[in-house]
């Protein structure tokens, strides 16, 4: 498998080896939608960040330390691999959509998870942290690795990531 994944993501420069890499625990929880028979979702992996929302990678890993899928992605392009294969995006929240079930803002999400607003769109600051994109990013509990990002827009979706080590925001 480690041929497939590398030869399936070769069409893309890897990340920046210089960049900072962020590991740790990720849970995503999307609520039942109101207007919906959907059931309500939750997935949980853990996971390796590299890079930014520019250029970067991002592997995700079940309880047992198996693959569950790669990502990467280069100015708007992104791949992800899994076992099903290689697809392509056009965006990182449309690759989002395909890796965790919910069309998440990715690219936020790459600063947010290092304790920051993401510089691309305003954000606005709070006793529990910030703001940003219709997102509550929870950051009092970041020194000790821990950040919640809560979207009370239907459906209801939740981030829940406790780091290995946080990055100083």
């Amino acid at each position: 498998m480690s041929a497939a994944v590398l030869a399936g993501c070769a069409s893309l420069p890897p990340a920046d080896p210089s960049a900072a890499s962020i590991s740790g625990r990720l849970a995503v929880q999307v609520a039942q939608p109101v207007d919906s028979d959907a059931e309500p979702r939750s997935m949980s992996a853990a996971f390796e960040l590299r890079g930014d929302a520019r250029l970067g990678e991002l592997s995700l890993s079940g309880p047992l330390g198996n693959t569950l899928a790669q990502a990467r992605w280069h100015d708007g392009e992104a791949e992800l691999l899994t076992t099903e294969g290689t697809r392509k995006f056009p965006s990182l929240d449309a690759m989002s959509q395909q890796m965790l079930g919910e069309p998440l803002p990715l690219a936020a999400l790459i600063d947010w998870l290092r304790g920051r607003p993401w510089p691309a769109a305003p954000s606005y600051a709070n006793d529990a942290g910030f703001q940003q994109l219709g997102w509550q990013i929870d950051l009092r509990r970041y020194a000790d690795g821990a950040l919640v990002a809560e979207r009370s827009g239907a459906p209801a979706t939740t981030v829940r990531v406790r780091l290995d080590k946080p990055s100083a925001p």
